[in-house]
């Protein structure tokens, strides 16, 4: 390995996971990968110890069971150092699929790191009209998804606390492939997506940024303001939503 592996490109705090994962691998002489890259949060440099996951992907010539019986192995080794199990795709997976998932590759795309092997992502082609229609569909499903778990959590404190960093974990890579439609900057730190949203889309931030404190454990609201925070945040993702769908008259996004 170089004087500078890739993995020293992510935060100190995943360099010795991530070091024994690949150590793993390795010893399984019978597992060849053709990619492995590191996305999301390790990746874009927000990795919060004790909150957050390293998200892998494996690029694998051929997919079968007794290859993926393998790699439980090595999952069941080191899910407990928050690397979660991989995502495994085959290079015709990637272009096959890339108008059913245009908004999470893009997102990989535009903001990963290669540990091993032979990148695809560059040569990756997504279409605008199948990421805006992602985009639309996300943050209709968010808003559904938000109102059903706080019944399904019988509208308990503990729902709220659960449901409002779930919601904006995933509405946050839809805000980024918004951003790329409309030419503006996406590659940025969450905060600054967040505090993006006034200038761009013109909705409010506010409500977000207090969930986005409440997911990094910045902030811990009482069990009476938590019930206020979720309505604001209902009415922030209505929003939002309306927003998203007034962009679907622009001819760019047909």
């Amino acid at each position: 390995m170089s004087a500078n592996p890739p993995w020293t490109q992510l935060q100190e705090e995943t360099h010795a996971p991530l070091r024994g994962f690949l150590r793993s691998i390795k010893k399984q002489r019978s597992l060849e990968s053709q990619a492995i890259i590191v996305y999301g949060s390790a990746a874009r440099g927000e990795f919060l110890e004790g909150y957050s996951n390293v998200n892998v992907l494996v690029v694998l010539e051929r997919i079968t069971q007794p290859v993926l019986q393998q790699w439980s192995g090595i999952h069941k080794q080191w899910a407990r150092e928050k690397i979660v199990a991989p995502l495994f795709l085959t290079h015709t997976d990637l272009q096959q699929s890339s108008d059913v998932f245009p908004l999470e590759y893009l997102d990989i795309k535009e903001c990963h790191v290669l540990l091993e092997g032979r990148d695809p992502f560059p040569e990756l082609h997504v279409d605008p009209t199948n990421l805006f229609f992602q985009c639309r569909q996300e943050t209709h499903a968010n808003l559904l998804r938000v109102r059903q778990c706080y019944v399904e959590g019988w509208g308990r404190i503990e729902a709220i606390q659960t449901v409002l960093p779930l919601s904006l974990t995933s509405l946050l890579p839809c805000l980024r492939g918004l951003y790329r439609l409309l030419n503006r900057p996406s590659n940025m730190k969450s905060q600054e997506v967040l505090e993006e949203l006034q200038t761009t889309l013109s909705v409010e931030p506010s409500v977000f940024q207090e969930v986005w404190r409440l997911k990094r454990g910045l902030s811990t609201p009482g069990k009476h303001e938590l019930p206020k925070l979720l309505e604001r945040y209902l009415a922030g993702l209505g929003q939002l939503v309306d927003k998203v769908d007034s962009m679907k008259h622009e001819a760019r996004f047909q």
